[in-house]
């Protein structure tokens, strides 16, 4: 299982949706997560797609986004199941 999160470096929000996407995993649901810094990236186009959205967390790129601003725990649960 893979998370794409979409962040920025002095984003405290961010920070606080990966602290607690993090404090989800189990051994038995193991997952990684991708953090994206929207504005370190070479594409300019996920500026202007998330730029007011940050933090925006994705669980698969080819699906709507799980959750922005803040972590939307039953979402992700469901991800996972």
């Amino acid at each position: 299982m893979h998370f794409t999160l979409y962040s920025r470096s002095y984003c405290h929000l961010c920070q606080d949706m990966l602290d607690a996407l993090q404090l989800l995993q189990t051994p038995e649901k193991p997952f990684t997560v991708e953090v994206i810094d929207i504005d370190a990236s070479p594409d300019p186009s996920l500026l202007a797609r998330f730029d007011e959205l940050v933090p925006v967390l994705f669980g698969g790129l080819d699906q709507p986004e799980l959750c922005h601003y803040f972590l939307d725990e039953a979402a992700v649960r469901r991800h996972l199941a």
